[in-house]
């Protein structure tokens, strides 16, 4: 069955990619001067990761992006997302040491995109904070703000000429909240007191970052990204809808709305109110930008009940394996409408000028047989995401932009090799890539039935 619309529908303007980070695939973890960041420590920490495993291979990226960047082009990708390692150009996080052997390594990646027509895309902090840094209290340090604006700086004096589209920080919510209170994510603490401190000083450079941006490259579009979930209510009952509000407050607006200019969401979230001690005379204007675009990633839905014993939040999600739902390898329902939900929400924020999702996709169990990767169940999942896509931009949502995760499988965090994202296939031991039955079909849809792989 063939789909009901074509890539022409979106029109001439819209933006189409795939999105990748440094730490996920260069692997080269101590080459060239690069330091240590703080998911090379984290990585290394026994009972961390899936199976002990390691990222300091990874997919070879550092080696290997000429022949990836060959592929993505004969694919008929026209954009690429990817991160700037912090610690690869500043290898103790600071100006007072910069590694010229990374900036050289993303002048050529950055020229190789250009020289191949990949318009590249760049995150400037996709969660690997210099250990050195986290050494002196990492996010939760105020300081912070004045390292990651000297980090910031050096990236546009060095790439802003070459590159248009920029994007501040990747998913704040996760890197403070799993790595600052649960203590599942680099660096691994835990605390109410590390969580709030980390959700100040990321909104606090969210917007410094941009204003930066802007001030040394106003011909620049400068953005920043957000992970989000569609929230439904388990019941009508109030209890649980009130605690699918918290929920959403917690997971989708605690950064969106400061940056918007409507503070902190406190009204939703009590517990946010012990802030006060961070947050300084000035900071509240401060947290505000316009940003040009804001970038939304989307995987899933999540279907939340009321519980009073959870702590601050007095709800609980309700997994979706308990609910019988199809899942992926991430165990998250799959939910490919739910970008449709989450492009409408963040659409009603009317100071940023567009949306881009900046990453959608899903992980299943692909398994390499003769040669090939069979994988009907991404497929079908990016078929109807991007129809959802459409529907919304359709009905008015000025949504500009659709960047698959990922461009290859990678080193997903603590869920190390297992789960597998990508439209292209690694075989880790060879690092042979081949591009999956998905990647194909991705491949004759922005090429208007045309394949090159």
């Amino acid at each position: 069955m063939g789909l009901d619309y074509s890539k022409e529908d979106f029109g001439p303007e819209f933006k189409w990619g795939v999105s990748a980070s440094s730490f996920q695939t260069e692997g080269a973890s101590d080459a060239d001067g690069k330091g240590k960041s703080i998911w090379d420590v984290f990585s290394h920490t026994r009972g961390k990761i899936y199976q002990s495993q390691k990222a300091d291979v990874a997919c070879d990226f550092y080696h290997r992006y000429p022949g990836d960047l060959d592929l993505m082009a004969r694919m008929q990708i026209p954009a690429f997302r990817f991160s700037l390692s912090w610690s690869r150009i500043l290898p103790d996080g600071t100006t007072r040491h910069i590694n010229n052997s990374g900036i050289d390594f993303y002048h050529r990646l950055i020229d190789q995109c250009l020289a191949k027509g990949i318009e590249p895309w760049i995150t400037l902090y996709h969660w690997d904070l210099p250990q050195a840094l986290e050494e002196r209290g990492g996010w939760t340090n105020r300081d912070v703000i004045g390292w990651f604006g000297d980090y910031v700086e050096l990236c546009i004096r060095q790439f802003g000429r070459k590159v248009r589209r920029w994007m501040i920080l990747n998913e704040p919510m996760v890197f403070t909240g799993t790595g600052y209170f649960l203590g599942l994510h680099a660096p691994g603490r835990r605390g109410l007191n590390s969580f709030l401190a980390a959700i100040h000083h990321a909104a606090m450079c969210q917007a410094e970052g941009g204003r930066i941006v802007r001030s040394m490259s106003p011909d620049a579009l400068v953005g920043t990204t957000f992970s989000c979930s569609y929230i439904e209510a388990n019941t009508h009952r109030e209890a649980d809808l009130r605690a699918a509000r918290r929920v959403d407050a917690l997971l989708n607006r605690l950064f969106v709305e400061p940056l918007a200019g409507l503070g902190y969401p406190i009204a939703d979230l009590k517990f946010l109110r012990r802030l006060e001690p961070f947050i300084k005379d000035g900071d509240e204007a401060r947290l505000a930008f316009s940003m040009d675009f804001i970038g939304i990633q989307n995987y899933t839905r999540e279907i939340v009940t009321h519980a009073f014993y959870i702590p601050f939040m007095q709800a609980r999600i309700i997994r979706a394996a308990k609910r019988k739902a199809e899942i992926t390898q991430m165990n998250w329902e799959v939910y490919p409408q739910g970008i449709y939900h989450m492009l409408h929400k963040f659409n009603q924020y009317h100071n940023f000028k567009e949306l881009i999702v900046t990453e959608n996709g899903a992980a299943f169990d692909d398994e390499l047989k003769d040669g090939r990767v069979d994988d009907p169940k991404r497929k079908a999942f990016l078929e109807t995401a991007i129809g959802q896509v459409l529907k919304a931009r359709q009905e008015g949502v000025r949504v500009n932009g659709y960047f698959i995760w990922s461009f290859t499988d990678n080193f997903e965090w603590a869920e190390g090799y297992r789960p597998r994202f990508g439209l292209v296939y690694i075989d880790y031991v060879t690092q042979q890539r081949i591009v999956k039955e998905s990647g194909r079909w991705y491949s004759r849809f922005l090429g208007n039935g045309s394949i090159d792989v």
